[in-house]
């Protein structure tokens, strides 16, 4: 993210995919918390290790990637990645993925969460490489189970990395 109006539009992303994509699947309490205002709020506090899609000059994506620091120094980690409803389908999480994981490319495995009940992620994330490792946690949070999948570093999604899906 480079501008005020990119960060911006990844709080706007961030706020609507959860809004479009989890209810039922989280905490009603929780969703009716996650304000537009808080979405922006944490976007200009955390803008960094962010990548944006955008159709035009609008942000219809974002993927947040880092690593695990001191608790796991060889692991990558893939902390988010929304997309508008609008856009499933498109192409875009497939570039916003490979554009992370490009740049995880020093890692020999990738790691990250998702909701155990939402099956069109981890639908997604398995076309990409992931697996599952049986790890599960109960998000406080969110009142919803989480499912934990790594990326081997021969298993990367996308031609430039190695794989074809």
């Amino acid at each position: 993210m480079e501008t005020d109006e990119e960060i911006r539009g990844k709080a706007y992303v961030h706020w609507k995919a959860w809004h479009e994509a989890y209810p039922g699947l989280v905490s009603e309490a929780y969703l009716n918390k996650l304000t537009l205002e808080k979405c922006e709020e944490m976007a200009f506090r955390w803008p960094d290790n962010l990548l944006v899609a955008k159709d035009g000059e609008r942000v219809v994506g974002f993927v947040g990637y880092g690593d695990r620091g001191e608790e796991a120094p060889d692991v990558g980690e893939i902390f988010a990645l929304y997309v508008l409803s609008e856009y499933y389908g498109t192409g875009a999480a497939q570039r916003l993925m490979e554009a992370a994981l490009t740049r995880l490319r020093g890692y020999p495995e990738i790691c990250l969460w998702v909701l155990k009940e939402n099956g069109r992620a981890i639908h997604f994330y398995e076309k990409c490489g992931f697996r599952p490792t049986g790890e599960e946690l109960f998000s406080k949070t969110v009142a919803a189970l989480e499912l934990r999948m790594v990326l081997k570093r021969d298993r990367f999604c996308g031609a430039d990395l190695g794989a074809n899906i």
